[in-house]
């Protein structure tokens, strides 16, 4: 049944109210196809239901298709700094909401208030930067081999596009597939993560009260065989963008190449920050605990494996591990806190299994390693900061993607063998180095295999206005992020005007 709000209270059990949220299709809230809801809750303490929403199925991926498939033929042909507006309107209204939504994605994900606050940020920003490409989107003029021809590049929609997003940057990641596509002139339908929902919403619902028209962007919540498939599989759908595993990424990746859509895929990392010994070992040991611990790990862009050069290897684990040990782990709301729990059971049971996994391997446990289940810790799903070191650069520990606060160390010879050591993965998203030598810090630039390189900082920090993702498996070329997202979300279109007034046949009639 329609509604114009997006949730309504429901009780459950003798719980105080509960807000249940609806699928937002062609501009009304509306239920799923299944009668079908679930939990969404707080996995600092799971007795806390942030809100319940709709388990929805292919039907109710249908009819969001078909809404923004009739929504795109007037939207397309409204100019982009017109659209553009009604982002930037969006970005007023984030701004006004930004501590209630910066606290409700704490509720529902974890991380600490400073990040969801930076989250929220981030979706401003990237509000702002796409309302300036509005008015940005060149095209090429250039010269015609021809006399009197006139010879450019136009960019133009794609159509309908769906959008499956993760659940570690709620809003931030919806941000980045939703602004750019609705300022190119597409219409969109977005399946958020099932753990986090609410953010997306919240973002949604920023649109809505911008005043864009109903059908441009639809939101069906839900899990992924039941809505993420069915949307990556819709013949109207003629771009999809997924930001989450290699191994889902390959699926969808597949079902888009059968009918040629474009495919967006930004996956794994296994990031290596590189550790000289003449850096800043104050500096690097703080980039590498924000890097390893923040978000708890849960980063695709994550610092999960450090190569400290032998001349200050065992300094820095002394002091690393010193620091680690000190982080104050709880509750995200908790203004004190440092490091939040993991998503959910399930990703916290992956942590552990790779704790047991490294110490198998042979690696060294210098702290942490256990689950956190006593006193305030016993509703959550919540685990010690983890350093392994003497960490052996093929075992599994430092070749898979633990997507958890557990950090491995690993030593080098020079810059050339932690080179080759960041190189020695599947992945290749984000990399950094630290060192006072503008010698090493361009080599490194130049030789490490990655879409993103920071210098004396770690590897998270990315900023919306250049492009974001990665090489190897981390995805398939396509960039997140500043000119790399408009460029996905167009298609070009040359164009030649002969005003000759004669058959002219390009290469065939060229004077000799």
């Amino acid at each position: 049944m329609a509604t114009d709000t997006m949730a309504s209270p429901a009780t459950v059990g003798s719980s105080p109210p509960t807000k249940v949220f609806k699928n937002f299709i062609d501009g009304e809230w509306v239920e799923s196809s299944t009668g079908e809801t679930f939990e969404n809750r707080n996995p600092a303490d799971t007795r806390d239901v942030v809100g319940i929403f709709q388990k929805s199925a292919k039907a109710d991926v249908d009819a969001a298709v078909d809404a923004a498939k009739r929504a795109f033929a007037k939207w397309r042909l409204i100019p982009a700094p017109r659209r553009a507006e009604l982002v930037f309107r969006a970005a007023e209204i984030l701004i006004e909401r930004k501590e209630d939504h910066a606290r409700e994605m704490t509720r529902e994900m974890g991380k600490v208030l400073a990040e969801t606050r930076g989250d929220v940020q981030e979706a401003i920003d990237a509000a702002y930067y796409n309302a300036g490409e509005g008015r940005r989107m060149f095209g090429p003029t250039v010269p015609s081999e021809m006399p009197n021809k006139f010879a450019m590049a136009v960019r133009q929609p794609i159509g309908v596009c769906g959008m499956i997003t993760p659940w570690n940057f709620p809003m931030a990641i919806s941000s980045w597939k939703l602004l750019p596509a609705v300022v190119c002139g597409n219409t969109c339908v977005i399946k958020p993560a099932q753990d986090t929902p609410l953010s997306t919403f919240n973002l949604v619902r920023a649109f809505t009260d911008a005043g864009i028209p109903g059908g441009v962007v639809n939101i069906v919540t839900g899990f992924g065989p039941e809505v993420g498939t069915p949307l990556a599989e819709h013949e109207d759908v003629r771009a999809v963008s997924l930001t989450g595993s290699s191994a889902v990424g390959r699926i969808i990746g597949g079902i888009a190449a059968k009918s040629f859509k474009h495919c967006s895929l930004e996956l794994g990392g296994k990031n290596p920050m590189i550790v000289l010994d003449d850096a800043n070992l104050d500096l690097a040991i703080e980039g590498g605990i924000w890097g390893g611990f923040g978000t708890t790990g849960q980063r695709c862009t994550a610092t999960s494996r450090i190569i400290v050069q032998k001349g200050v290897y065992r300094e820095f684990i002394e002091r690393y591990v010193a620091r680690a040990k000190k982080l104050k782990v709880g509750n995200g709301l908790d203004e004190t806190t440092e490091m939040g729990p993991a998503v959910n059971e399930k990703q916290l049971q992956t942590d552990l299994s790779y704790v047991a996994i490294g110490q198998d391997e042979g690696a060294k446990l210098m702290c942490g390693g256990n689950r956190l289940d006593q006193g305030n810790y016993q509703y959550g799903w919540f685990m010690e900061p983890t350093v392994f070191t003497d960490v052996d650069p093929k075992m599994r520990i430092a070749q898979e993607e633990i997507f958890g606060p557990v950090v491995s160390i690993i030593p080098c010879d020079d810059l050339e063998d932690a080179i080759a050591i960041a190189n020695g993965i599947e992945y290749g998203l984000s990399s950094s180095l630290y060192t006072k030598d503008v010698n090493k810090a361009f080599a490194a630039i130049r030789d490490l295999d990655a879409g993103i390189t920071y210098i004396n900082a770690p590897t998270i920090g990315a900023e919306v206005h250049l492009p974001f993702g990665g090489t190897k498996a981390t995805g398939n070329g396509h960039r997140e992020g500043g000119i790399g997202a408009i460029d996905f979300y167009t298609e070009w279109k040359s164009v030649y005007v002969d005003y000759s007034d004669k058959l002219q046949r390009a290469q065939i009639d060229r004077p000799e």
